[in-house]
């Protein structure tokens, strides 16, 4: 598999600091051709599972051989292990703290440690990152990367609760329009649901019953749910901000109930 040239950042450096351009003058000082392409700077700080959300509804739309950088939660242990991995046609770089097996339904297809004589800090960590880029652009075989391993450190993302007539279901995301994104595919929902109708419970609001196929399919300021760009079921309201309009929160729980009718 070849490099594209494409690196794409996922990354809880925020926009105000210069920690996102440090990391791409470190790549571009390798002295490989790159584009970077910013997935988001503005991952809650050490909020894995935000992470591994933003780079799984996007990564499969670039280019086979990209590379997709994440750092995110970098020192979360006293010796931090980092990454290469290469899965369904695309390199990842990052910590090995748990994101990576967010990310992927499946162990990765290779995984190579990266070996750092340096001691443990934010500048050592992009030095890293670019070395590790700079090797891929410039066609090295991975094989000389790092070391191979079969270790992935693995976290478990908080799943939906299931029942034969309900999912008890929480929020995962909410992005910058406040649509709220909850932790159930449609390949779960239409498990349980079997084809009956559904009420959707959240708070003390009256229940959605309806399956919209996208926002303007209800007036303007109305609240809906449908299934999201990333196969995920969300809350939204036209034109709207749900998130704020009913006080829900990252975590929070929400209901699904299947009517036996």
């Amino acid at each position: 598999m070849q490099a594209s040239g494409i690196i794409t950042l996922t990354t809880d450096f925020g926009v105000r600091d210069h920690y996102a351009a440090l990391l791409k003058g470190h790549i571009l000082s390798e002295g490989q051709a790159v584009q970077f392409i910013d997935i988001s700077h503005q991952v809650q700080a050490y909020n894995i599972g935000q992470a591994a959300y933003l780079l799984g509804a996007s990564f499969w739309a670039f280019p086979k051989g990209s590379i997709h950088i994440v750092s995110v939660h970098n020192f979360y242990q006293e010796h931090p292990r980092f990454l290469v991995i290469a899965h369904k046609g695309h390199y990842f770089i990052g910590p090995d703290n748990g994101v990576f097996s967010l990310l992927f339904k499946e162990k990765p297809q290779e995984i190579y440690q990266l070996i750092s004589e340096e001691p443990p800090s934010l500048l050592s960590m992009q030095r890293l990152f670019a070395k590790a880029s700079a090797h891929l652009l410039a066609q090295q075989p991975l094989e000389e990367i790092g070391q191979k391993s079969d270790e992935l450190l693995e976290r478990i993302s908080l799943n939906a609760v299931v029942s034969k007539d309900y999912i008890r279901a929480a929020v995962l995301y909410i992005d910058v329009y406040e649509n709220v994104v909850l932790n159930v595919d449609r390949e779960l929902f239409e498990e349980i649901a079997q084809g009956r109708s559904f009420e959707l419970y959240f708070k003390r609001f009256d229940p959605i019953s309806d399956l919209s196929l996208h926002y303007a399919e209800q007036a303007v300021g109305e609240v809906l749910c449908l299934f999201n760009s990333s196969g995920l079921l969300e809350i939204a309201v036209n034109a709207g901000k749900a998130a704020s309009l009913f006080g829900l929160k990252v975590d929070d729980s929400v209901q699904l109930e299947f009517l036996n009718d």
